[in-house]
């Protein structure tokens, strides 16, 4: 089964300062964290705040979910971390 983005909803992991979404392939949750230089590296950003990033996450999201896509598509992890090195 492919991997699916069927929950819009995203949040802001101020420890990691990244965003935080998640995927499913069938029924199993895949966790997926965008980096905040990732996100303000697209110039969406204003300021590296919480609101700021997810902001820049929701104006980004149909590129965010492909690289996403491309990178569990590389090999099966508990967890992604996408970084601008993803996006390049």
């Amino acid at each position: 089964m492919p991997l699916t983005f069927p929950n819009r909803s995203r949040s802001y992991d101020e420890h990691g300062h990244r965003v935080r979404f998640v995927g499913y392939d069938g029924m199993m949750e895949v966790p997926f964290f965008v980096e905040e230089t990732a996100l303000s590296s697209s110039g969406a950003v204003e300021a590296r705040s919480e609101i700021g990033l997810l902001k820049a996450f929701d104006a980004a999201r149909d590129t965010v979910l492909k690289v996403a896509a491309k990178a569990y598509a590389r090999g099966r992890k508990k967890m992604y971390v996408l970084t601008d090195r993803d996006f390049a």
